[in-house]
């Protein structure tokens, strides 16, 4: 799938010294980068950094995207890199995420206060149960249902054949259904 129009145009205004596309394009994608990535360390404070590091260096080799990807694709390559450097770096550290920093939002969709209580406890289970999956499994679970990414687009961004992708998700899928029928939602 190639890029959208508008990321080439952007890329092409940032590579030709216009600092205001670049924050562009930043703006368009650091909440979707930022999601990836503090999925994977659990620490939004962290996830700031490396968010912050991420873009540097998508800025500083901007010049060696192919725009036959979706630029968003390529900052997850980037983004999967500087986190797994990251998490090698601190081995051993624990991370978490701390809920007041990530608060979940409710629409008001009429429901009765009992309801959006159950609702957000589904989700707070569910969002805990995938943060338990092995980060491999885990991290091609959060591109393909929260990114909404093609195989081919998380293949490309973790640089891993895409059979490896599909056979990851598959067991992803696999660790996340044990867990659920495990916590009585089987």
């Amino acid at each position: 799938m190639p890029a959208d129009k508008q990321d080439i145009i952007l890329v092409q205004r940032c590579l030709d010294g216009d600092s205001r596309a670049f924050n562009d394009l930043m703006n368009k994608y650091k909440r979707q980068v930022f999601s990836l990535i503090v999925r994977l360390v659990k620490s939004p404070a962290d996830a700031e950094d490396i968010l912050q590091d991420t873009f540097i260096k998508a800025y500083r080799n901007l010049s060696s995207y192919d725009a036959q990807y979706p630029l968003l694709t390529w900052l997850f390559k980037i983004a999967h890199n500087t986190s797994i450097d990251f998490l090698r770096a601190n081995k051993g550290e624990t991370l978490t995420i701390n809920d007041e920093e990530n608060p979940i939002d409710l629409e008001d969709t009429g429901s009765s206060l009992e309801e959006k209580m159950e609702q957000l406890s589904e989700k707070e289970l569910i969002e805990r149960m995938v943060d338990s999956v092995p980060a491999p499994y885990r991290e091609v679970l959060i591109m393909r249902h929260q990114q909404e990414l093609s195989y081919e687009e998380i293949a490309e961004a973790i640089q891993i054949p895409m059979g490896t992708v599909k056979v990851r998700l598959f067991r992803a899928r696999e660790i996340l259904k044990t867990k659920l029928e495990a916590a009585g939602y089987g």
